[in-house]
């Protein structure tokens, strides 16, 4: 067992499993899933379709007829990431088909890389499998090649990424993401919770709810219904008997209606709201073109933990951000201190080809962005440890997520994978599988685990 180390990049997906053995003879197709959890998913649909037309799924490349690699173009150092698994495939296996946010720049990619077979943006599904097609032709047996009812999941069994909305409506300075992917487009309700009610049908027990901005869910629908459909699909799937955890939640004024259904324990919308706040300074706020009220903000907040106190607060920061003087800084500093967020992730500002941050005027040094990233994770960390230290005694229902010969290694309501801490039981574990849910008595803390005895 391992602890969750505090640096770990707030926007990365789950390392992707592929554990299913090729019939012999079947075409396979190795896959590289780099980046967040909702490329995460894209990398699901594009195997579930080849799954149905008779490929088999390879977890490295040597076993592999071809590569695909979901590249991520978050920041640049996500691109030189994603350039270098590129050229890794090219080496070890040598044919490769590239598609994702990266994608979206097909001269970049090949003008590192000329060598690859094609290249396609993110979601592009139907290119993709094109070019698979091209360069392994499928060769299905119908008796054999079962889809599961599911489809491909790269996560673990008990629990999965459901990804409501693509794009984004936002123009933060800082992000490309609606160049990538669109202005926002949501799913229909009816088809969110079909797939929904078939992931926990089929053993599911924890769904993470994913979106670039998940509480604007629905509101690029003319002629809609309800003003806000992202508490109607809320409710909908608090009904399924799973956890139901949101993320990428911006704080509109509607996301208190959400707030009751959260301190219900009678359903399964869990205690927890993950809100990009990025930073707490007005002006450096405007001069990201996000929301400048982070007085109000607090007040949010407050009002959140009054009618929810179990709530679970988690949130991302830039800091370094151009233009960001000492001053901002420290005013972030002091509202962490005011906030006491439990849960806290923190980039440093990159540069990023296409965004609009780069034009701006005074570029925070290298080295200040180091040493105010050290002293944010030392802010976040003294909250946190507090935090969890006043837990110790406290009786709750966790998840299994991983067992092994130290013990097994869980999640409380206020953790989502990799992202968050674990609970770790050191023995007792006789029974226990993953996706077991068990009550547990905490009985240590650290910085960001907590450890615990099994109950019963």
């Amino acid at each position: 067992m391992s602890t969750n180390p505090p640096d770990l990049r707030p926007d990365l997906a789950p390392r992707a499993r592929i554990t299913e053995p090729p019939r012999p003879g079947q075409p396979t197709i190795g896959m590289v899933s780099l980046g967040c959890p909702k490329a995460l998913v894209d990398s699901e649909r594009i195997l579930t379709r080849l799954r149905a037309e008779g490929y088999a799924i390879s977890p490295d490349y040597a076993g592999a007829d071809a590569v695909i690699v979901n590249t991520c173009g978050f920041l640049d150092s996500a691109k030189a990431e994603s350039l270098d698994a590129i050229g890794e495939a090219l080496t070890q296996n040598g044919r490769v088909i590239v598609t994702g946010c990266l994608g979206a720049e097909p001269d970049y990619i090949t003008g590192a890389h000329p060598k690859v077979l094609a290249v396609t943006g993110p979601h592009q599904y139907e290119q993709v499998l094109d070019a698979v097609h091209a360069a392994v032709p499928p060769d299905p047996d119908p008796f054999v090649d079962l889809l599961p009812a599911t489809g491909v999941s790269l996560t673990p069994r008990h629990y999965s990424y459901l990804k409501i909305s693509e794009g984004c409506d936002h123009k933060c300075k800082f992000c490309i993401i609606p160049d990538m992917r669109g202005r926002l487009a949501s799913r229909p309700v009816a088809a969110v919770k079909r797939e929904a009610e078939k992931l926990v049908a089929a053993g599911v027990k924890e769904l993470l709810v994913i979106s670039q901005d998940t509480s604007a869910y629905g509101t690029d629908w003319k002629g809609r219904e309800s003003k806000f459909p992202i508490l109607d699909l809320s409710t909908e799937l608090s009904k399924l008997g799973a956890w139901v955890r949101l993320h990428y939640v911006y704080p509109y004024p509607h996301v208190r209606d959400l707030i009751p259904l959260m301190a219900d324990p009678s359903n399964g919308l869990l205690p927890y709201l993950d809100i990009p706040f990025q930073h707490a300074h007005p002006d450096t706020l405007k001069r990201m073109a996000r929301p400048a009220a982070a007085s109000r903000t607090l007040d949010e907040i407050a009002a959140w933990r009054r009618d929810c106190p179990d709530i679970t607060l988690r949130s991302t920061f830039i800091v370094g951000y151009p233009g960001e003087t000492e001053e901002e800084f420290q005013t972030l500093l002091d509202w962490m201190d005011e906030a006491q967020l439990d849960r806290v992730g923190c980039f440093q500002y990159e540069n990023v080809e296409g965004a609009r941050s780069n034009a701006l005027p005074d570029h925070v040094p290298e080295e200040v962005k180091e040493e105010r990233w050290h002293r944010f994770m030392e802010k976040a960390q003294a909250i946190s440890e507090a935090k969890l230290a006043a837990k110790v005694g406290q009786r709750m229902t966790v998840l299994v997520d991983e067992i092994d010969e130290d013990g097994a290694t869980c999640r409380t309501m206020a953790d989502a994978p990799e992202i968050d801490g674990n609970l770790f039981i050191d023995e007792g574990v006789e029974g226990l599988s993953p996706g077991d849910f068990v009550e547990v008595e905490v009985d240590e803390a650290s910085e960001y685990d907590l450890w615990g005895k099994r109950l019963g």
